[in-house]
C-alpha cells in the first residue's frame, strides 16, 4: 500500500514542479464523513488543501487541468501518561492523530468571466490514511520526543464539486486577478483499513497495545473557504 501512495505523491511533485501553474489557490476545509465511513467516524474533520492549474480558464478555453493536494484530520486524542513501566514518576503528553492526505489530478470547467465566476470540477487520485502517535515533554511542547505511525493504508479517491469565485482584487504584481473561493466537494473513497478515536487500547500493566482496526469505504463531503490567484 505504501508503495502506491509514494508513487502517486512523486507523480504529483513532478507534475507540479515541472510546470509553472497559471492559477494557484488554497483553502481551509471541513470534512464530513459519509456512508459507512460515518458509521465509524462520526465527527467533523478539518484541514487544508492546495491546487494549481496549467492555464487560466476563459470563454475560449473553459476547461483546464491541474493538481490538488489536501490534508484532513478526522480524529484526535491527547492525554498525560507515565513515561514507561520502569520510569513511572516521569509524565509525558501523548497525542494521537488520525489523518487523510489526498492527492488528485484536477479538471476544472469555468466558462464565465467577471466578478462572479461559478465553476465545476472533477478529481481523481488516491488518499493515504494513517494514525500516528507522538510524545512530548510537559515543558517543551514544540519538539516531540518520539513519533510513530501506528497504522496506515492507501485508498483510491475520486469525485467532483462546484464552487464560486468572487473577485476581491486585480493588478497585484504578477497576479492579474485574486478571488475568494467558496466550494463543496463529494469525494468517493474505496475501501480501506484504518483507526479512529478510541481504536487503540493499552494495557498499562504489561505495556501491550491492541488495535481495533476498522474497514469501510471512505467517502467525504468537504466544504472549502479560500483564495485563488490568476496569473494571466
Amino acid at each position: 500500500m505504501i508503495k502506491k501512495s509514494t508513487f502517486f505523491l512523486l507523480l504529483m511533485i513532478v507534475f507540479t514542479g515541472q510546470v509553472l501553474p497559471q492559477t494557484a489557490g488554497g483553502s481551509i476545509m471541513l470534512g464530513f464523513p459519509q456512508g459507512d465511513f460515518k458509521e465509524n467516524v462520526d465527527r467533523l474533520g478539518y484541514g487544508l488543501q492546495f491546487h494549481g492549474t496549467l492555464w487560466s480558464p476563459n470563454k475560449l478555453k473553459p476547461i483546464t487541468v491541474g493538481a490538488n493536494i489536501g490534508y484532513l484530520i478526522y480524529g484526535e486524542e491527547r492525554e498525560s501518561r507515565r513515561f514507561s513501566l520502569t520510569i513511572p514518576d516521569v509524565t509525558v503528553d501523548v497525542s494521537r492523530t488520525n489523518s487523510i492526505f489526498n492527492f488528485h489530478l484536477l479538471v476544472q470547467i469555468s466558462p464565465f468571466t467577471g466578478t462572479w465566476r461559478p465553476y465545476l470540477e472533477a478529481l481523481g487520485g488516491g488518499a493515504y490514511i494513517s494514525t500516528s502517535t507522538s510524545i512530548e515533554s510537559e515543558w517543551d511542547i514544540a519538539n516531540d520526543i518520539a513519533t510513530s505511525t501506528n497504522f496506515d493504508d492507501f485508498t483510491w479517491s475520486y469525485g467532483g464539486g462546484a464552487g464560486l469565485l468572487i473577485k476581491i482584487g486585480e493588478g497585484l504584481g504578477d497576479i492579474t486577478s485574486l478571488y475568494l473561493d467558496l466550494k463543496g466537494r463529494y469525494l468517493f473513497g474505496t475501501k480501506a483499513e484504518y483507526l479512529a478515536e478510541g481504536s487503540i487500547t493499552i494495557d498499562e500493566t504489561n505495556g501491550n497495545v491492541y488495535y481495533d482496526v476498522l474497514k469501510s469505504t471512505t467517502d467525504l463531503v468537504t466544504i472549502h473557504l479560500g483564495v485563488v490567484a490568476y496569473f494571466n
